[in-house]
């Protein structure tokens, strides 16, 4: 059977055809050939991710993205089937995260958890959404550039003094002023060589100063190490003890000035009895009276003389005066 021109050229046209859908699919990621596990994730937002991208599980990849298609009209999710190319233990509880880069696509990271039930094919994941790196660099570079632009509206507010200041009265200001100073610093240098100026004695008496407290170095360093050693005394010393000693007399002293006062003692009765102290005085009274009966009549009491006789006057009744004791001296008889 002779094949013609037109069916060499159709079959081999459907061969490349079926080559040409072979080789993009297997560029895709798909494997036409065997049944690997299909897995399950919806996200949010698949901003950079392509099908064919890797997945991985730290760090190692297992799988690629197999599709990527919205689940409902309203694209509320976006459904991306991925195919694992190794077969891992995945737990249920595990979460996929799309990691985005600058330069490179997304890929997707499966964060495995810890629960003992393992995802099966068509099982779906659970998704963590995370911000691409460029959201995330913007949002870190706002403030900065918020401050940067503050600073170069200050720069500016600062340039435009700074042209002010530069106007033909304000350039004579700074002119006066530069005069001024040269001037001063001239008077200056001239009040420093003046060894007769209140100045150059200042510094003089100051370098005198300086050089007595070098001079006495050693003994400021011994009245300071006294002066220590005097405040460790007074730290050791037992102040307490000293002050409640102290306290204690003071309440003994208290207590026995209440007991004088009080009219219960013997020393309160002498310093509060009116009735006592009268008693005291009769009684002194009374013992004046017969010193100096004794001393008018010393032989109504004592009688040791042979010849004489005894003496029969009366007792006296009062205490006698200094004057009429000696004026009145006893006879004799």
């Amino acid at each position: 059977m002779k094949i013609t021109n037109e069916t060499k050229i159709g079959a081999l046209t459907s061969v490349a055809i079926v080559l040409l859908i072979l080789g993009f699919n297997f560029l895709k990621g798909k494997d036409l050939f065997s049944h690997s596990k299909k897995i399950y994730a919806v996200f949010k937002n698949v901003d950079g991710l392509e099908l064919s991208n890797s997945v991985s599980i730290k760090g190692l990849n297992v799988g690629s993205v197999y599709a990527i298609k919205a689940t409902d009209p309203n694209i509320d999710g976006i459904l991306v089937t991925i195919s694992m190319k190794q077969d891992v233990n995945i737990p249920k509880n595990s979460a996929a995260v799309i990691k985005s880069a600058l330069i490179s696509s997304s890929n997707i990271v499966i964060n495995k958890g810890d629960a003992t039930e393992m995802l099966q094919d068509g099982d779906t994941l659970q998704t963590v959404d995370q911000g691409s790196i460029l959201s995330e660099v913007q949002g870190r570079l706002a403030p900065v550039m918020k401050s940067l632009n503050k600073t170069l509206s200050s720069l500016d507010s600062l340039i435009l003094q700074i042209t002010t200041m530069f106007n033909p009265e304000v350039k004579n200001n700074f002119a006066a002023i530069i005069s001024n100073l040269a001037k001063s610093s001239v008077s200056l240098q001239i009040m420093l060589n003046d060894r007769t100026s209140a100045l150059a004695h200042t510094m003089i008496h100051l370098d005198s100063f300086t050089n007595n407290l070098a001079s006495n170095n050693q003994r400021i360093t011994g009245t300071l190490d006294n002066l220590e050693k005097t405040t460790n005394k007074l730290a050791n010393a037992q102040i307490d003890e000293t002050l409640a000693s102290a306290q204690n007399a003071m309440n003994s002293l208290r207590d026995a000035l209440n007991k004088v006062n009080s009219p219960n003692g013997t020393l309160g009765l002498l310093i509060n009895d009116k009735k006592l102290y009268l008693n005291l005085e009769s009684t002194t009274r009374s013992l004046n009276i017969l010193l100096d009966d004794l001393r008018m009549h010393p032989k109504r009491y004592v009688n040791i003389s042979v010849f004489g006789s005894k003496d029969k006057k009366g007792p006296l009744m009062a205490p006698l005066n200094d004057s009429s004791a000696n004026s009145n001296p006893p006879t004799k008889k």
